[in-house]
């Protein structure tokens, strides 16, 4: 599980299929490209007002991709995907939230 302090030490594309982070801590997480892509929280994709999803897992192309990944600041890291999207901004907070691995997902589960 990631600490909740760690942070990134590297982010890199994994091919065509996902991204993989390395934290501070040790944790490695590999997030798939789609999982990724619809969990974007920008406006274009999730309503202002009432946090209703507007992306839909239907709606990604199924070889989405990452065409440029940097840093914002020491907060976050953009992404802009090969769909055309380019307003996602990933808080690394939200990355250590939805980390998708085996360890992390039984931490959120045990606490629901």
């Amino acid at each position: 599980m990631i600490s909740k302090d760690a942070t990134p030490t590297q982010i890199e594309k994994i091919g065509s299929t996902g991204i993989r982070v390395f934290w501070s801590d040790g944790h490695e997480a590999t997030y798939p490209n789609p999982v990724l892509r619809e969990a974007c929280r920008c406006a274009s994709c999730v309503h202002e007002w009432s946090g209703e999803k507007i992306i839909s897992a239907e709606k990604i192309p199924p070889n989405i991709m990452p065409t440029k990944i940097e840093a914002v600041g020491h907060y976050a890291v953009s992404i802009d995907w090969n769909d055309g999207h380019t307003t996602g901004i990933y808080a690394f907070d939200y990355l250590k939230e939805i980390c998708p691995c085996e360890v992390c997902d039984a931490v959120r589960r045990q606490g629901s």
